[in-house]
């Protein structure tokens, strides 16, 4: 269980996300303004923040700035704004995730559960090597080895299928895939995710199965 802070002045945003967070097993607490929410990480510890931009007293860029002074709290920043600036600028402030109004609920909880897992995995020792029955993965050594023969991997689906085990049994869009593996200027699209998930599974053989396709949001590692 995670505790999350959404701030969003907009009350039926706030309750839907809290009807999802708490379905997931989060607790959760709300803002409806930037200065309310700087106060709420001020006094209380929070594993992740959902928050709108545009709000009163202080928009989300601000206060994010703020909350970064005194916490290092991962960030999901929410929009009605697709622009790239914005996007960027994000980014440069240390969020860790950006959602554009209006949104699937389901997959900014696939997005929110990609992030808590991330976090916690960064603060623990990372496993140096995974075996799931013949597939072995060592990932400082970049290396994959199938029914003990090694197998050769452009440099992208090495990253990409690190990253689905890394994060395996949680739901990624390509959205996040592309921006986290690619980078956030990568021009590209959902075709670039789908071709590499296509080559990746031809060499895994007999393992691709644990690569799922999940419908309308994306992939994941399911071992």
């Amino acid at each position: 269980m995670a505790k999350i802070l959404i701030a969003d002045d907009e009350q039926k945003i706030r309750e839907v996300i809290r009807e999802y967070s708490e379905f997931n097993g989060h607790e959760v607490a709300e803002a409806a303004d930037g200065m309310t929410a700087v106060g709420l990480c001020k006094l209380n510890d929070y594993d992740l923040i959902i928050m709108d931009i545009m709000m009163p007293k202080l928009d989300g860029f601000s206060a994010c700035k703020e909350i970064k002074k005194i916490k290092d709290i991962p960030i999901i920043m929410l929009s009605a704004r697709s622009e790239e600036y914005d996007k960027l600028f994000g980014f440069e402030l240390g969020i860790d995730d950006y959602v554009v109004k209006p949104f699937s609920p389901k997959e900014l909880m696939a997005r929110v559960n990609a992030v808590l897992a991330r976090n916690n995995a960064a603060e623990k020792p990372s496993e140096k090597v995974m075996t799931f029955d013949g597939l072995e993965i060592n990932i400082p050594a970049r290396t994959v080895v199938v029914d003990g023969e090694k197998v050769d991997l452009t440099p992208k689906e090495y990253d990409l299928l690190f990253y689905l085990v890394e994060n395996k049994n949680i739901a990624l869009s390509r959205d996040k895939l592309l921006s986290d593996i690619w980078g956030y200027d990568f021009f590209g699209d959902d075709r670039t995710i789908d071709t590499h998930i296509k080559n990746l599974r031809n060499n895994l053989g007999k393992y691709r199965e644990y690569i799922v396709t999940l419908r309308g949001v994306g992939y994941k590692f399911e071992a």
